[in-house]
């Protein structure tokens, strides 16, 4: 029997290096060598492989040693007795000879008792033999495999989450516009910062001919993936909705109607939708959206709420409002993320400041402009990350 001080300072090692060990198809084999490595001798443990659910059986994927042993069976069927007793106790020592699990005939005199543990992501799972020679110690293996087995699992469990949250991460940036449409006599410029690595807040742009545009700015309640979920619903419905003379009404109360039955994303999403005439016309709906900021010159207007968020109602009124756009007006339209960052005395960044900086660079590109305002946020929150999603479009008219 190993002595406590020592099993405990081995094991904790062994899981130390499970949390740090490199990723990849021979994870689990790295690991198997090491257990092998730390507590062989100790353990009186050996020939560890794994085996990999494939259908309705498990099949030897990486053994350790002895490679050509021809007692150790190269398949397994899931539903035989031993893989459920694995399955049903996570850990199970095999130390009846009728019922064994990975060797051909237990009955031979080289038999060693196996050992199994269960291991498993969202989306596979492997079941990790090893042999026991003679002088092992039930209360040892089993509290040493089931510390291995847990860390096992909570590694690949966040490894596979991780690896779905990163996919989640590039398909939502792949629905974000990665440059602004070339309009004459305008300047556009946009730019969203998450706070997680997904996030909830929208914007797009929308190009129907040579003398009309869109564009629009969203924020879905919450956070993270059910947000995320929410915006890439409401990008796509505007892209697959929107066209040249699609009144813009019908389309929107449509895209609320799907959004009101959604199941898994957030349920709700305020959104400002707009389309301009080069020559300045810019007709819109704001969906319970803060108020873009029309500014020409020193004098603002707010584009004010023309109706309810989406997904409160599953009928909601919306109606369509007008404003002109001049030469060398801007127009900003900004998400609670940016309204809402907070100073280290809890104050608010809030819209007062906003308008100010806005003037103040009101001469600037609008993408110095967008610059600008995105800064002074960090700044007034001193630099720290980002407690809500943030995004900022500017639009500016030159001529």
């Amino acid at each position: 029997m190993i002595e406590p001080k020592e099993f405990y300072r081995k094991l904790d090692s062994l899981l130390s290096k499970i949390n740090i060990a490199k990723s990849g198809t021979d994870f689990l084999f790295t690991i198997v060598i090491e257990l092998e490595r730390t507590f062989g001798v100790d353990l009186h443990i050996g020939k560890g492989r794994i085996y990999e659910k494939n259908s309705d059986e498990y099949v030897l994927v990486s053994p350790i040693s002895n490679i050509h042993d021809i007692n150790i069976e190269t398949s397994i069927s899931i539903n035989s007795n031993a893989v459920q007793s694995v399955l049903y106790s996570k850990t199970y020592i095999f130390d009846k000879p009728e019922l064994t699990i990975g060797i051909i005939d237990s009955k031979k005199k080289e038999y060693s008792i196996p050992v199994a543990i269960i291991v498993h992501n969202q989306d596979n799972s492997w079941i990790i033999i090893f042999e026991l020679r003679d002088g092992w110690v039930r209360e040892e293996i089993e509290f040493c495999l089931n510390a291995v087995r847990a860390v096992l699992n909570f590694r690949l469990l966040s490894e596979s989450i991780k690896n779905e949250y990163e996919q989640a991460y590039l398909i939502q940036k792949s629905l974000l516009p990665t440059s602004s449409p070339n309009i004459p006599g305008y300047q556009i410029a946009g730019s969203s910062q998450q706070a997680e690595l997904v996030g909830g807040d929208i914007f797009d742009y929308y190009k129907f001919n040579e003398d009309e545009f869109g564009f629009c700015i969203g924020d879905a309640s919450g956070h993270g993936i059910p947000a995320a979920l929410m915006a890439r619903d409401v990008i796509v419905g505007l892209r697959m909705g929107l066209e040249n003379q699609t009144k813009m009404v019908y389309t929107l109360k449509k895209l609320n109607r799907v959004i009101y039955q959604s199941v898994y994303s957030t349920r709700f999403i305020s959104l400002f939708y707009a389309e301009m005439e080069t020559n300045g016309n810019l007709f819109y709906i704001n969906a319970g959206h803060p108020s873009p900021i029309l500014v020409n010159k020193e004098e603002v207007t707010e584009l004010e709420s023309t109706g309810l968020v989406f997904g409160a109602l599953e009928e909601i009124d919306l109606r369509r409002s007008y404003v002109e756009f001049i030469p060398e007006s801007i127009l900003v339209l900004f998400t609670d993320g940016i309204m809402e960052r907070q100073n280290k005395n809890g104050e608010e960044f809030g819209l007062a400041l906003l308008k100010e900086i806005i003037i103040k660079n009101r001469d600037k590109d609008a993408a110095d402009i967008l610059d600008a305002i995105f800064n002074a946020a960090k700044e007034f929150g001193n630099m720290k990350k980002w407690d809500d999603d943030a995004t900022v479009v500017v639009i500016k008219r030159l001529v």
